[in-house]
Formats: C-alpha cells, structure tokens, sequence
C-alpha cells in the first residue's frame, strides 16, 4: 500500500508528519511523493490562523477530488490541529474522508491506514462510517523516534514538550494540544542520539513555550540542564532554540545560551507588542520595562547574538500612538529578524469577541508599514555583515548555468546556498556562495614546493585540496561579499 502524506503548518506539526510516516513504514507500507499514486492520502493540518484553515481545508477537498475520480480505491485520512479541534464537523461537512485522527493518535497509524485501506470491519466501508479518533488533547508525551525524515538530513526539529499554560488572549492553542507537558531530559537526549545518528548536525529545539521547559516535570526550570544534556550527544554541532517565552527567561538560561559552545547565539523571542496596555489586553506577562530590560541583558551577556522576534498589528483597540509605539521601537531596535502578524480573531478566543476590533484594511496596511521599516533594518544589517568571515551549513547547491557550463576561460560556477548561526532553517535569509563547479588545477609539484618554501627555509607540504564543491550538510567558512534583498552573497573563504 502506498501512502502519501499533505504536511502543513509549523515545525511541531511536522515532527507529527514524520512521526506518521515512520508509522506507516514500520508497517512495511510505501511512502510516496505523488499523490496520484497513493492509495491513501493523509492531510496533516493546521488551524492556529484562519488562513491556516482555509489551507488545510482545501488540501482536504483536493484529496478528496482525488479519490472521487474514475475507478480511483484511494482512501482520505485528515489528521492534526483541525481535526483535533472541528472533528465533529469536519465528519458532517466532508464525509467522504476515511478517517479522522486527533493528536496523539499516531502510535498504531500503520495499523489504521491498514485496516482502512482493506476496509475490514468498524471501517468506512461497512454503512458508510467515518473512523474518528478524537482523544484526550492533554496525554503524555511519547518519545518521537522512528521518525521518517522530511526535513534535510544535517538538520531535526526536536519537540520538548507538547502543549501550553499561558493565557494569551488571542490564541487558541491550548484549547486543542492541551495544557503544558514537558518531555523528560533522557527521552530527549535519546531522541537526538538517533537523530544525530542519522546524520542531524543542526537540532532545533521547539515548543509552543520553550522557556517553561521542566517546571512541570523537575519543580523548575530545567532548558539549561537539557541544553547542557544535549551538547554532549555526539555529532550534534548546533543547537538552535526557537519559541522563548519572554517571561520565563532566567539569568540561568542566558548564561547557558552565552557558555555553552554547540548553543548558536540565536534567539527566537516572540513579543508580540510593545505597549503596556496592548500587552495586558492580549494576556502577555510582561510589559514594556522588563520587555526592554530583558533584551538589553541579553544583547549585554550574549555577544554576537541575533535576535528575532513576532509582533501583531491591528489588535484589538490597537490607537494610533500605540502603533506608532510599536513602529518605533522596531526602528530603534533593530532586531536582527523580524516577522509580523496582522490580528487575526480566532473562534473560541477572548480576543475575538472584543468590541474594539480594527479594520482589516487598517490591519493590512500596519503590517505593511512595519515590514517596510523592518525591510530597512535588514538591508542595513547585511551590509554592516560585509567582508565578515563565518562558518556557513551547506543547504543546498543549484548546477553551473549552461552559459558557465560551457566556457573554456574559466571553470564552472555554481551556487551554494548556506546559514550561518544566524539563520534559522525555513524562516531567514540565506547565503549564496559562489563557487567552482571543479576543483582548480594543481601546480606541478617542483613549482608547489618552491612557492610554498619559506625564505632561507624547507619546503613545506602542501595542504590538502578540494576535490570538488562542498555537499550539503558541510560546514564551511564563507567571505561575505555582498547582499541581495534580504540574501548575503559570499565566496568560499581560504
């Protein structure tokens, strides 16, 4: 049986999606990229936005497309955030899906897409009955091994823990993947070990809440023991961590973040305003004092650190001046990465049912306005990064262009396309490097020994060349030339 999987939303969703397939390979089934050929399609989706719905819904309806199709026997399974949170409806409203999954219900997926698949008894098939599997959102974590890997193979998301306790009035997380759960230290360490085992130089550390990580499990706030766990796993190179809740952050933490070698000095802090009072109206624990305070220590004790953080505009009762706040501090910040939300008023959350609500075109247009202030900062920070030499991670490599490829004057050119510690996988820029498609002509030995003697000296023996261009998941030391839009340009470093 061939099974074909739809991966949609954020990281978490996607340690989901390769915790499905692992599922479904364990059972002996083949995965395959076309959906065409599959005989069932599973859609992973996702809901934290209305246009996230709208995505996973349409993934859904063209599935189902697919099945209705002449002679087609292709089975439809919908799993993730939607069908944890509108499975009901989701039953009535599409019922030519096959089955329904909620989260956490993937440790026998082999056997359910097998039972599906042969339509055996209590399946779709027998009166016509949708397979629906909604359970308790608040489980205990499992250890996610196994996986089948849809990321690059020298980078892994990790989850840390499953879940969220904080009472942000816009989001509507908890109703659905439960309150906060932590993972034990050891179930990680292991879950990295096979990770790195299978070639992840890069682990990036997530959580709707990364900053809480332990409390739940050890009384207190553990990220910097299992920072200092994981950095002791063999083959792990980076450890990136995304998600930090402002509030949670400890002198502790900074300290770890700042000491600790494989720890990149990256973090992803999401604010969401400025304000006090927008910041009280979306439940955040903080509030503009400590927001600043906190990032001047961190800027202080973590040298070389990039920043990135999340605003939303248009929020509700959002005025002029708290806008311009907002405007403001982003110019005079200048974070290193920026992303911006407009408001988006989610079913079953306080903040959609506040009177105040702003415009959609007024939130559009603030968006606009701070993307282009944060545009500035950015051409300006890839500037200040020229002639700057970093340790690149190889992502990918595009082939000489025909033009290069046929040039007898000069060799081959190809593109690489790297991160250094200050980019993040998916999220950020990238460094195009340029660089010989083959390696350069050695010199004939006599003449390499005499170049490479030194005055009144012996010869030296000549250091190893390249045998080509380096392979993705290489680590490398790139020369920053340049910058386009928001990409830096750079040459392989001597």
């Amino acid at each position: 049986m061939r099974v074909n999987l739809v991966s949609l939303g954020c990281p978490k969703n996607l340690v989901d999606s390769e915790m499905i397939l692992g599922g479904a390979g364990a059972e002996g089934l083949v995965i395959t990229t076309s959906p065409e050929d599959a005989d069932v399609i599973i859609v992973n989706t996702c809901t934290f936005i209305e246009s996230a719905k709208e995505e996973s819904i349409q993934a859904i309806l063209g599935a189902c497309d697919l099945k209705r199709a002449k002679g087609s026997k292709k089975k439809v399974v919908v799993t993730g955030c939607l069908a944890q949170r509108y499975g009901a409806e989701l039953r009535k409203e599409i019922p030519e899906v096959d089955a329904i999954l909620g989260l956490g219900e993937y440790e026998d997926i082999g056997k359910v897409l097998q039972d599906i698949a042969s339509q055996k008894s209590g399946q779709r098939g027998k009166g016509g009955k949708t397979l629906f599997r909604i359970g308790d959102p608040d489980k205990a974590c499992n250890a996610e091994v196994g996986r089948f890997r849809l990321t690059p193979t020298h980078y892994a998301y990790v989850k840390i823990s499953e879940g969220c306790d904080n009472p942000c009035t816009f989001c509507s997380i908890p109703s659905f993947r439960g309150g906060f759960r932590s993972k034990p230290i050891e179930m990680l360490r292991q879950e990295v070990q096979e990770l790195a085992g299978s070639g992840a130089k890069e682990i990036v550390l997530i959580s709707q809440d990364t900053t809480s990580y332990g409390m739940d499990l050890y009384g207190k706030l553990e990220l910097p023991r299992l920072l200092e766990t994981l950095a002791g796993v063999d083959g792990v190179q980076w450890i990136r961590i995304l998600y930090v809740y402002p509030s949670f952050v400890t002198e502790e933490m900074i300290n770890a973040i700042a000491s600790i070698d494989k720890v990149v000095k990256y973090v992803d802090i999401p604010l969401q305003h400025i304000t006090d009072r927008m910041l009280r109206r979306m439940g955040r624990r903080s509030n503009e004092t400590k927001t600043r305070a906190l990032l001047q220590r961190l800027r202080e004790r973590i040298p070389g650190l990039y920043l990135r953080t999340t605003f939303i505009v248009g929020f509700p009762g959002e005025d002029e001046n708290e806008f311009r706040a907002l405007r403001d501090f982003v110019e005079d910040f200048r974070f290193e990465r920026l992303g911006v939300f407009s408001f988006s008023p989610e079913e079953g959350t306080p903040a959609a049912t506040f009177a105040d609500q702003i415009p959609q075109k007024t939130r559009e247009a603030r968006l606009e306005e701070i993307m282009l202030v944060q545009q500035a900062n950015a051409f300006r920070h890839n500037r200040s990064r020229r002639g700057e030499v970093v340790e690149a991670l190889v992502e990918e490599f595009e082939p000489p262009s025909r033009n290069d490829a046929g040039s007898s004057r000069k060799p081959a050119r190809i593109q690489l396309r790297a991160r250094s510690y200050g980019e993040a996988p998916e999220i950020d820029p990238s460094i195009l490097v340029a660089c010989d498609a083959a390696p350069a002509a050695d010199l004939p030995p006599s003449f390499r020994e005499l170049a490479l003697a030194p005055r009144g000296g012996a010869a030296q023996r000549p250091k190893a060349r390249r045998t080509g261009p380096p392979a993705p998941g290489e680590f490398v030391k790139v020369n920053i030339t340049g910058s386009r839009d928001y990409d830096l340009l750079a040459e392989l470093a001597d």
